[in-house]
């Protein structure tokens, strides 16, 4: 090999290292990127490489690192080349708790101590702590319900800036050496039951960046509101207000048809707008009254699911949706809803579009695989023994679909229309936020830990 193809060669790799890569169908390039909640555009799905089936964290088998973080946290990790972010909320109090399984009590937790806000980088080889830092200190302006952290929205990178989310307490932009570039206060974020306005149970909606701007939904009790803000100083480009209750989702970004679309769950406003003006292009009304899950898009498809109240719907809607898109009453489907189903959604976790299939679990455990393109339902079987609960999103790789339960059991199945137990891993702890992918290792974050699983070479 000559000078010059060795050069090219070199230049080759350090591109595939630096640069983003899509984690759609009809790309070969690997996954390396983890950048935001879920992934590449919310999708769950990392390929490129061999993926783990089976573990055991308490006995050490695949375990590649483990490494405590104090507080606690359902934000996700996330990944730039070989560095990992993660926040937690670090309580005054001493036993801070969850209070996991299947129940329904709308109580805050009673905790006034003052708290500290803080934001992690790690290695992502080794696990160890490359930097931390404090964001805030201070009692927090909203209760958290028995469930949830003061730390649940994932942050955001795009390889140059860090964007973490603390509700309340303030949206942060750092540098990827732990700089902080800028904050802003965005006021009280008071998220919690409309029906019951003093069960408060923090803020979970996360941030994204595309584009050179950082995406929010805020839905709240009052003043609810999706925006756009410049990422390299945190000047506010526009700002929507919505008519919505609190909500817990994140939204996402999907360019289309020459516009990109800035997509959002809700009860009153499940919506799409102009991520380029906060002009609303399509709205539709209905479904369950507490939306936590995600959309995602696949197949030229916008799926949208929810669940609380009287409906639990899954929603599959046309990317050149338009105006109201609801639907009339008793009715499935109109010009831009290709179809629905009124009470298979899910209640806290976002599906996944795994090639021809969407899958969906409600919080018990019930998973469902359907046609992602017409609604058909291929099988419904239960994960677990129905006696715990599921709050963590399901993500994807190498043929295989991995589900967090909350007691830190990890169901492997394999991706098809044929339900297949492949390996049930434990982590011997709560298991609540979203994991991430990258280069083939899965990146857990427990009660008390981020994890990395690896199966050793040659084993598959």
């Amino acid at each position: 090999m000559n000078c010059s193809a060795v050069r090219f060669t070199i230049l080759l790799s350090l591109l595939a290292i630096l640069l983003p890569v899509s984690s759609g169908k009809g790309t070969s390039a690997p996954d390396i990127h983890w950048p935001s909640f879920r992934g590449p555009n919310a999708s769950g799905i990392a390929e490129g490489f061999p993926a783990p089936t089976r573990w055991n964290v308490p006995a050490g088998e695949n375990l590649k690192w483990k490494t405590p973080i104090a507080g606690l946290g359902h934000s996700s990790p996330v990944i730039w080349g070989n560095k990992l972010f993660v926040t937690t909320a670090i309580s005054g109090e001493a036993n801070a708790k969850l209070r996991v399984g299947l129940y329904g009590d709308i109580a805050s937790v009673q905790d006034d101590t003052a708290h500290k806000w803080v934001v992690y980088c790690l290695d992502k080889r080794t696990g160890k702590i490359l930097w931390q830092r404090v964001a805030h200190t201070g009692v927090p302006k909203i209760k958290r319900h028995t469930k949830s952290t003061h730390a649940s929205s994932t942050p955001a990178t795009d390889g140059k800036h860090l964007v973490v989310m603390f509700g309340s307490e303030g949206l942060y932009c750092y540098d990827m050496n732990g700089k902080l570039l800028w904050k802003k206060d965005l006021g009280v974020l008071d998220s919690g039951y409309y029906m019951v306005p003093a069960a408060q149970w923090e803020f979970g909606s996360s941030p994204i960046i595309f584009e050179d701007k950082v995406f929010l939904q805020c839905d709240v009790q009052k003043g609810s509101f999706v925006a756009a803000f410049a990422v390299k100083d945190g000047r506010e480009l526009w700002r929507t207000p919505r008519e919505e209750v609190p909500t817990w989702s994140s939204p996402t970004i999907h360019r289309s048809g020459g516009r990109t679309l800035l997509l959002v769950n809700g009860y009153k406003h499940i919506g799409g707008y102009d991520a380029a003006t906060g002009k609303e292009i399509w709205r539709l009304r209905g479904g369950g009254d507490i939306p936590v899950p995600t959309p995602i898009v696949a197949h030229d498809l916008v799926f949208i699911t929810n669940a609380h109240g009287r409906l639990a719907p899954i929603y599959a809607i046309r990317l050149n949706a338009e105006g109201d898109i609801s639907l009339a009453e008793n009715n499935t489907s109109n010009k831009h809803v290709a179809w629905s189903l009124p009470r298979d959604g899910a209640y806290m976790i976002t599906p996944l579009v795994y090639g021809d299939y969407l899958y969906s679990s409600k919080n018990n455990g019930v998973l469902s695989c359907f046609e992602a393109r017409t609604g058909n339902r291929i099988y419904q079987e239960r994960l677990g023994e129905g006696t715990t609960g599921f709050t963590a999103s399901p993500v994807a790789a190498d043929g295989k679909l991995y589900y967090s339960s909350e007691d830190g059991d990890i169901h492997v199945i394999k991706a098809g229309p044929k339900f297949e137990v492949l390996a049930k891993n434990a982590m011997g702890e709560i298991c609540m936020a979203t994991p991430a992918i990258s280069e083939g290792t899965i990146f857990f974050r427990t009660q008390g830990h981020v994890v990395a699983i690896a199966e050793k070479t040659g084993k598959r």
